[in-house]
């Protein structure tokens, strides 16, 4: 009873947010392991702490900084590194375009931004689970916890990170493969359909990594291609059905039933 009385006296943009920081706590913690490591690759180019915070903060990427402190390091010019940094994050165009579907029709082009700003591999995932229209406080609440904790790792490995081993470092890297697991397995045990997708994606991104001309290509590139070609397929072979709970006004809008007393 109390559950639901709290949840009709709460608005809706404050519980999307509340449950936003619940699930971004997980992969805060995950990122602020990893960034250490992306820390000591910092540190090598010669950034110091608040240098390193800010680039994190403003670039959600691993890859993409981890590229940019590699441009850093050589002295190449500011345009080489725009272009590599644009190419490693293209990916997120896609999840980009993906997200932008599942927003409600109208909405501001602050929230748009705002949620692009936020959209990371692990952030990606989470919002495709939530169920019918994606309220954008939802992502402000997972990167108001993973955004900092990933800026502050990145921080600290530049300070801290050189006198770790380096075994323990590379471990730490390991949590991120952890939180991917997490976010797969759940839908994975519940639908055959994306238990046989996860595993056919594996299986292409070995094959990739191996086969003449896709092994040429940049791994950004590869995720692109098998990401388009794969969830192409998906599409076809294995159509969402509506979701329970959800129907549509008479605008064509999606709308969540909210529970009443």
């Amino acid at each position: 009873m109390k559950d639901r009385l709290y949840s009709t006296t709460t608005s809706p943009n404050a519980r999307a947010f509340r449950e936003g920081i619940r699930d971004g706590i997980p992969i805060g913690l995950g990122y602020f392991a990893v960034a250490f490591a992306l820390g000591v690759a910092a540190k090598d180019a010669g950034l110091n702490p608040l240098q390193g915070f800010f680039a994190s903060i403003l670039c959600l990427a691993s890859a993409g900084e981890y590229a940019g402190f590699t441009v850093i390091a050589s002295s190449a010019p500011l345009i080489e590194m725009a272009l590599i940094t644009l190419v490693i994050n293209a990916r997120y165009l896609l999840m980009s375009t993906a997200i932008s579907q599942k927003l409600p029709s109208g909405i501001h082009p602050f929230h748009r931004l705002g949620v692009a700003y936020f959209i990371t591999d692990e952030i990606f995932a989470i919002e495709t689970r939530q169920p019918g229209e994606l309220n954008p406080w939802y992502p402000y609440g997972a990167g108001f916890v993973a955004a900092p904790m990933w800026a502050a790792g990145t921080a600290i490995g530049i300070m801290v990170g050189n006198l770790m081993p380096v075994r323990l470092v590379s471990a730490l890297s390991v949590a991120l493969f952890g939180m991917f697991l997490a976010v797969i397995i759940p839908p994975a045990r519940k639908e055959k359909s994306v238990l046989g997708l996860v595993i056919v994606s594996f299986a292409a991104s070995y094959a990739a990594a191996r086969l003449p001309y896709l092994k040429g290509l940049s791994a950004g590139n590869r995720i692109i291609l098998l990401t388009v070609l794969l969830s192409a397929a998906a599409a076809v072979l294995f159509p969402r059905k509506p979701e329970a709970g959800v129907e549509h006004d008479e605008a064509g809008h999606m709308r969540q039933e909210e529970e009443s007393l």
